[in-house]
C-alpha cells in the first residue's frame, strides 16, 4: 500500500515538472518569435526618389518599393553612386499613392524589424506613412 502511494506521488511530481517545462518552453519560444518578427527594432525617415512601387508575390501578394537616395554610395572610393532603400508597404492606401507618383521625391517613415514575415513583405523595412512628397 505504501509503495502504491509513493509511486503515485512520484508520478504526479513528474507530470507537474513536465507541465511547467512545457509552459516555460512555450513562453520562451513565444518571446523569441515576438522579438524576431513583431518587436520594432528601429524606426526613422528615409528620403529619395521613388524608383518603383509594385505588388508581387507567389502566395502572399505584398507591396514592395524602392527609393533611390542621392549621395555617395558604398561603391569604390571617389565614385558617386546612389544608395537604394528597398522597402515593403502594409497599407494599400499608401501603396496607391506611391504607385501613382513614381519618380517623385518622398520622405517615408518606416519601421525596422529583425525578420521578415511573408504576409507583411519581403523586407524588414515596413513603410507606415508618407511624411512628405515633392
Amino acid at each position: 500500500m505504501a509503495d502504491s502511494l509513493n509511486t503515485q506521488k512520484k508520478s504526479s511530481k513528474v507530470k507537474s515538472f513536465l507541465g511547467w517545462l512545457i509552459l516555460v518552453a512555450f513562453l520562451v519560444v513565444g518571446g523569441i518569435v515576438y522579438w524576431k518578427y513583431y518587436f520594432v527594432f528601429g524606426e526613422g525617415v528615409k528620403s529619395g526618389y521613388l524608383n518603383y512601387a509594385v505588388k508581387k508575390g507567389n502566395l502572399f501578394k505584398t507591396y514592395e518599393g524602392k527609393l533611390i537616395q542621392e549621395g555617395f554610395g558604398g561603391g569604390r572610393s571617389g565614385i558617386v553612386t546612389s544608395n537604394e532603400f528597398v522597402f515593403s508597404v502594409e497599407n494599400d492606401s499608401i501603396y496607391h499613392i506611391l504607385e501613382s507618383n513614381s519618380g517623385k521625391f518622398f520622405d517615408l517613415h518606416y519601421k525596422e524589424y529583425k525578420g521578415a514575415l511573408p504576409w507583411r513583405g519581403n523586407t524588414v523595412y515596413i513603410v507606415d506613412r508618407i511624411v512628405q512628397m515633392k
